[in-house]
């Protein structure tokens, strides 16, 4: 599909607003240092064991989930690894991931009527049998405790960790508010603990820095929370994007054999998403595509 001119206004209005959007997949991962630290495969899909934190209660899926999700072995020097793209790039798979964006101090605007949320997206998303991943802030799960459950119990799903907070691990990031490594930590416990609150069981121990901001500070501060960091190689410029069809474009031009898409799950800041999402589930599978979890991409 040829890259029209909705396309690149799409980016820019992206690229304008990305800071309202606190920046949440609004760009590619920092590049220094990145091949470092990169992990390999610490656990097959087929449910070999999965490190867990050592604390008491660890961050990780909940007990009774369906199955162990794998993750990546730590990076260098035991930094939390990052994964951004299937190994295997031959296979015609791909993830769309949608972040569930709600930061800590926007629960007033919750209550005088915005949509943090995207219900419709979601059944679209069941009604057309993708399996996705969805990163969830923990204050996302406290104001939709139903839907987080609802979504957390559905095995065409996977929730991920998004921060509690949605607040920097890096500074400056989009403006955001930056956390110390402690505070960074807590904020990932957080989180989960949210999701099991809400009683979601799908959870996964993966996380996904909040603007996709992080440095070795950052990676040095989860490694205690047995996580794998999980970015993107294909933005879709659905923030704050008026029109499904170009970035419906964006999508189908980005995507390659192990792909993952970040898209969003939250009606006020990416309201074409689910419009998008009609466009581009078809158009992929007539390409050849078959969509996955981030689980299963790791798991290759």
């Amino acid at each position: 599909m040829t890259i029209s001119a909705r396309k690149v206004a799409a980016t820019a209005v992206t690229a304008v607003l990305g800071a309202a959007l606190a920046g949440c997949g609004g760009g590619a991962a920092p590049d220094t240092g990145r091949e470092a630290r990169l992990g390999t495969p610490a656990a097959s899909a087929s449910g070999a064991p999965t490190a867990s934190a050592p604390n008491s209660a660890p961050p990780g899926p909940q007990a009774g989930a369906p199955a162990k999700a794998p993750t990546l072995a730590p990076g260098p020097n035991g930094l939390t690894p990052v994964f951004e793209r299937a190994a295997q790039r031959t296979d015609k798979t791909v993830a769309l991931t949608f972040d569930a964006d709600m930061t800590s101090d926007q629960g007033p605007r919750a209550a005088d009527g915005e949509h943090f949320d995207n219900p419709q997206l979601i059944s679209t998303l069941r009604t057309l049998k993708v399996p996705s991943t969805i990163f969830m802030t923990g204050r996302w799960a406290e104001e939709y405790p139903d839907q987080a459950k609802s979504i957390g119990t559905d095995p065409n799903f996977e929730i991920a960790n998004h921060s509690y907070s949605h607040h920097a691990f890096k500074s400056p990031c989009y403006g955001l508010p930056a956390l110390d490594a402690a505070a960074a930590r807590a904020d990932v416990d957080r989180a989960f603990a949210a999701f099991r609150q809400a009683g979601a069981v799908n959870t996964v121990p993966y996380f996904r820095f909040p603007g996709g901001c992080y440095d070795d500070q950052a990676l040095r501060a989860l490694s205690t929370a047995k996580v794998t960091a999980v970015q993107w190689d294909v933005v879709s410029g659905d923030a704050f994007a008026k029109d499904p069809d170009a970035v419906a474009e964006q999508v189908l031009t980005g995507v390659k054999p192990g792909s993952v898409v970040v898209m969003h799950c939250t009606r006020s800041a990416a309201p074409v998403t689910e419009e998008a999402i009609r466009k581009i589930v078809p158009e992929l599978r007539k390409r050849g595509y078959r969509f996955v979890k981030v689980s299963e991409l790791i798991g290759k």
